[in-house]
């Protein structure tokens, strides 16, 4: 299965979407580390309808008029991964989760250290609210994009911001 790419403006600087015929397959960072997801970009498409469908879903997202995303997602790693990602998915918008959160909700309460693990490999930033994963005592931790795009995120996302926007 083909994999193709758009690269799009953002407020957290330039975004590179990847899909296939499956769904979505990534979200990756302007300044991506090439081994923090390693999959493959495929050739550049303009027109690919999922690809304008996650933009414009972004863009939706960034000018606060969307909440949910609502786009078919392919998610490539290990099963542990994947459920870990399948709990990014869970969180609210506007709400936060700890690392030991996630650990518990997935049934697996010692994991602590391998959900921050598999939650920086979360290919598909911003949509798999990863930014949304915070220290136990409420401090922004690591994060793919940084974490000035991470507070940013997570700024749009809070009560007070979206009463601005009205």
């Amino acid at each position: 299965m083909s994999n193709y790419h758009l690269i799009i403006p953002s407020p957290v600087g330039q975004l590179t979407l990847i899909a296939n015929d499956k769904g979505l397959a990534a979200v990756l960072w302007e300044n991506e580390d090439p081994k923090r997801v390693g999959i493959d970009k495929g050739d550049r498409s303009d027109d690919f309808p999922l690809l304008l469908k996650t933009a414009q879903q972004l863009n939706e997202y960034f000018n606060g008029t969307r909440k949910v995303f609502e786009l078919p997602l392919d998610f490539h790693g290990t099963e542990f991964q994947q459920q870990v990602w399948q709990a990014l998915l869970t969180i609210p918008y506007g709400e936060t989760r700890s690392y030991l959160q996630i650990a518990q909700q997935i049934n697996n309460e010692k994991s602590v250290r391998a959900v921050g693990a598999a939650n920086g490999k979360n290919p598909i930033s911003i949509i798999a609210p990863c930014h949304r994963v915070i220290g136990s005592s409420g401090k922004l931790t690591g994060f793919a994009g940084g974490l000035e795009a991470k507070a940013f995120l997570l700024q749009l996302e809070s009560p007070t911001r979206q009463a601005e926007l009205w």
